[in-house]
């Protein structure tokens, strides 16, 4: 039996066509600009029904991807720190040094020979321990995301 009444249309802006890169967009633990990094512990330790659709995930990425001349990649745990705040170290990984310019103040320059004109509020990224520590598998639990709100 069909009935007069139209159709309901859902309500809401239209789907994207873009839904990973919108989804990437946002600030997210492990994007940057260029990348989207997963701890592998944490993978390793999802839940066996969210390891088999990742894996197929993966497998047809790489079965897409896998043609192309990919480098190694060495993914470094950073975080961002004032350029004040760095040791002799920390500065010499970022490539900044310190002078002490004639009014006897501290003047950071880049490699480049570039002075940082406001070293107090310059952010750098600079490595640091990875503060997720490698697990056993089962040993992380992940967070239930919260219910989504019914759609009427």
């Amino acid at each position: 039996m069909f009935t007069p009444d139209p159709i309901p249309r859902p309500s809401g802006p239209p789907a994207s066509s873009t839904p990973l890169g919108d989804y990437l967009a946002q600030p997210r633990p492990g994007v940057d600009p260029g990348y989207a990094v997963l701890p592998r512990s944490l993978a390793e330790a999802m839940p066996l029904p969210w390891q088999q659709q990742m894996k197929n995930l993966l497998a047809e990425f790489h079965q897409a991807f896998g043609h192309l001349q990919w480098p190694v990649y060495r993914v470094v745990p950073s975080r961002y720190e004032r350029l004040v705040d760095l040791d002799d170290d920390q500065l010499a990984e970022v490539g900044c040094t310190v002078e002490v310019d004639d009014n006897g103040e501290l003047e950071y320059r880049m490699r480049d020979g570039r002075r940082v004109e406001n070293p107090e509020t310059h952010q750098v990224l600079v490595s640091c321990l990875d503060p997720i520590p490698k697990q056993d598998p089962g040993g992380w639990q992940p967070t239930p995301a919260a219910p989504p709100p019914p759609a009427w």
